[in-house]
């Protein structure tokens, strides 16, 4: 899960209810309106197969909660920094799926229990709650650098998997990896299907919000054809030769997931252009 924004066109419908990033110049805003987008995309498929879009103002953070409700059992939700708090772990977690969220490094996780791979138990608790300690969220922290010396990376995750035997640390943290393949995603729908230097053509909130929900519909017909042929071709979903059958959080087909081009929240009323 990730989230991006488009440019959109400078109108005054747009810019009142989209705004625009500020800016130190002139009249203190960016040269055009943008609408936040969050998205959860399948790792092999590059599949979307839930998105939410928003005023700008508007935190990835509140947007995500919106998306916790399209996940389920046997997903492993990756995630970068910024989203690991109490009440969204909280939401995240009750729909089933299990997390692989990476965390800042000066994140207070206590050691619970030191565990065989490196990894160990601590607990995640409400900012309200930090003198009580009430309700709890166990989670496993992992930890590990990328580089060597002064120029390495230190990585700290935390996940839902609580068994280091059945999902060991190393096999986590490699797999966390896959979380750029979001990025590759929204590069090829912003960038190769949409053009360098997108601006959307909707003069109307209502409008844009149909064209940037028609960017992904397309991009996620684009990936059903490639996975079909790649089934065809005998290859996995990343064009390498197929493995041996994956037991556990294996991507499922672009085919069975059914993106919703309408949004959870409603939208304003339409325009001249929301045909």
């Amino acid at each position: 899960m990730d989230g991006t924004t488009f440019d959109l066109p400078d109108t005054q419908a747009n810019d009142a209810f989209f705004g625009s990033p500020g800016s130190s110049r002139g009249e203190r805003r960016g040269a055009s309106p943008q609408a936040r987008v969050a998205a959860v995309v399948e790792c092999g498929t590059h599949a979307v197969f839930a998105a939410e879009v928003s005023p700008l103002a508007e935190h990835e953070t509140v947007l995500a909660r919106h998306l916790f409700g399209r996940l389920s059992a046997r997903i492993l939700l990756l995630a970068d920094r910024g989203l690991v708090a109490f009440d969204l772990c909280r939401a995240a977690s009750t729909s089933g799926a299990d997390l692989l969220w990476r965390v800042k490094n000066s994140a207070v996780l206590p050691v619970t229990q030191a565990l065989g791979d490196g990894s160990h138990l601590s607990e995640i608790v409400a900012a309200r709650d930090k003198n009580c300690r009430a309700d709890p969220i166990t989670v496993r922290v992992i930890e590990y650098t990328l580089g060597s010396g002064p120029d390495g990376t230190v990585y700290r995750l935390v996940t839902t998997i609580l068994d280091p035997v059945a999902s060991p640390a190393a096999e986590l943290a490699a797999l966390y990896a896959q979380r750029w393949e979001i990025g590759t995603t929204l590069d090829e729908i912003k960038t190769h299907q949409g053009g360098p230097g997108l601006v959307l053509r909707s003069q109307h909130p209502a409008g844009a919000k149909q064209e940037i929900y028609a960017f992904p519909l397309v991009h996620h017909t684009l990936r059903d054809l490639m996975h079909e042929a790649a089934q065809q071709a005998g290859r996995d979903r990343t064009g390498s030769p197929s493995p041996a059958p994956c037991t556990s959080y294996a991507a499922t087909s672009p085919a069975r997931r059914h993106f919703p081009p309408v949004p959870a929240h409603p939208s304003p009323g339409p325009g001249p252009d929301s045909a």
